[in-house]
């Protein structure tokens, strides 16, 4: 198959059109979840590229010490909010944020759009054999077309040496959407750094989104999730892996909370 070369006819970047909540170093868009995935529809049918993130507390501490992830952030053509304590916060300021869109859950609205419009989907990371595994599953449940799957080793300091082969087995399969689940920071700074090179692709990533649906993690209940807790249930189920996430990092966020209410009620902008 050969190599498709990307559309150059569209060159004005993407917007929602939604107003954006600023929120420490993080822009987020002003969406439902169901604009969210018409928005990711447009989008992708535009096929002018570009990339979508899903935003949370981990996301708004992080953006403020690590410059690749905030860069990355600052070109996403859209950001949802994937985080309640977010969207609780958001009350408080400028742009109240509807609601929660999680990435793990737009994966099965985005295939079934995907099946509807005949795109080309491309699944990448999640340990061995759990895309493939994805891949089967959608498929059946929707018809979507996907045209491919990898778990590779990715670095985000390796440069192009190690990322253009895989860009390169993505581009030959020339996906309409790819879904990256590499987890964060990892998969916002590497969809950052092969975006352009991966043409009229959008790329969404989605963290643990694949293991939810292959069955090999378990996610919290709906209930839990919507009450804001995930994340009290992900550290009782990991705790030496996301200990130090939740407990000493995800704490600044009250810190950053606390100067953007400053900034917005007269007190002098940092």
């Amino acid at each position: 198959m050969s190599t498709a070369t990307p559309d150059t006819k569209q060159t004005t970047p993407f917007t929602t059109g939604h107003p954006r909540l600023s929120i420490g170093q993080l822009a987020i868009d002003q969406l439902t979840f169901e604009e969210a995935v018409l928005e990711i529809g447009r989008l992708v049918d535009s096929r002018q590229g570009g990339y979508v993130f899903t935003a949370n507390v981990d996301h708004v501490v992080l953006a403020e010490d690590n410059a690749q992830f905030r860069e990355a952030y600052s070109r996403a053509a859209i950001s949802v909010v994937d985080g309640m304590p977010i969207v609780w916060a958001s009350k408080a300021l400028d742009v109240a944020l509807p609601e929660r869109i999680a990435g793990s859950d737009l994966i099965l609205p985005l295939m079934k759009l995907g099946a509807e419009r005949k795109w080309r989907v491309y699944l990448l990371g999640a340990g061995p054999g759990v895309a493939e595994k994805v891949a089967r599953i959608v498929g059946e449940k929707f018809g979507v077309e996907v045209v491919g799957w990898d778990s590779p080793m990715v670095r985000t300091d390796a440069g192009d040496a190690q990322n253009d082969p895989i860009v390169a087995s993505i581009r030959e399969k020339d996906p309409h959407l790819l879904f990256v689940a590499l987890g964060s920071p990892k998969q916002e700074v590497w969809i950052s750094q092969v975006s352009k090179k991966l043409g009229p692709t959008v790329a969404i990533g989605v963290g643990a989104g694949f293991d939810f649906i292959a069955g090999t993690a378990k996610r919290a209940p709906q209930w839990i999730a919507k009450a804001g807790f995930e994340w009290l249930y992900r550290l009782t189920h990991e705790p030496k892996r996301l200990w130090r996430r939740y407990i000493l990092n995800d704490s600044r966020f009250a810190t950053i909370l606390a100067r953007e209410l400053w900034k917005r009620t007269g007190g002098k902008p940092e």
